[in-house]
C-alpha cells in the first residue's frame, strides 16, 4: 500500500498534472461565463426574437397530469449554444495566439544574424571576427 501512494505522490506531482488541474479549474470558470453569457443576454435576446418565447423552458409533455414524461428540448438547445459559443471563442482565443507568436517567429527570422567571420584584408582568407592576426598568412589585423 505504501508504494502505491508512493507511486500516487510522484505522479501528482509531476508539472503537466499540475497544469492540467489548472486548465481544468479555468475551464470551469470560463464554463461559468459562457453559462452566464447564454442564459442572461443570448436567451432574452432570443426571447425577443421570438415574441417572448422563453427557449430554455420550451419542452413537450408526453401523457397529462403531474407524473408525464416531459422531454426539455429547450435547456438542449441552450448547451448547443453554450457549447457553440465556447468553441467560437476558443477558435477566436488560438488564432489570436497563433497570429501572436508567427508575428514573433517572422520577427526573429527577419533579425539578421551577427556575423561571426571576417576576411583578412592581405590574404583574403575567412577568419574568426574576433581575431587580432590572420591565422593562413600571420599579418597583424587592425580593428
Amino acid at each position: 500500500m505504501k508504494k502505491f501512494f508512493e507511486e500516487f505522490k510522484k505522479f501528482i506531482s509531476r508539472g503537466n498534472v499540475m497544469d492540467m488541474a489548472v486548465g481544468v479549474i479555468i475551464g470551469g470558470a470560463f464554463t461559468a461565463i459562457v453559462n452566464s453569457l447564454v442564459n442572461d443576454i443570448f436567451m432574452p435576446l432570443l426571447s425577443l426574437i421570438t415574441g417572448g418565447l422563453d427557449i430554455a423552458e420550451m419542452s413537450v409533455s408526453f401523457g397529462i397530469g403531474e407524473n408525464a414524461a416531459e422531454l426539455k428540448y429547450g435547456s438542449f438547445l441552450s448547451a448547443v449554444i453554450n457549447f457553440l459559443l465556447i468553441a467560437l471563442v476558443i477558435f477566436c482565443m488560438i488564432k489570436l495566439l497563433n497570429a501572436a507568436k508567427d508575428k514573433v517567429v517572422k520577427k526573429q527570422e527577419e533579425a539578421p544574424a551577427a556575423p561571426t567571420t571576417k576576411t583578412c584584408p592581405y590574404c583574403m582568407s575567412e577568419i574568426d571576427i574576433k581575431a587580432t592576426r590572420c591565422p593562413h598568412c600571420t599579418s597583424e589585423l587592425a580593428d
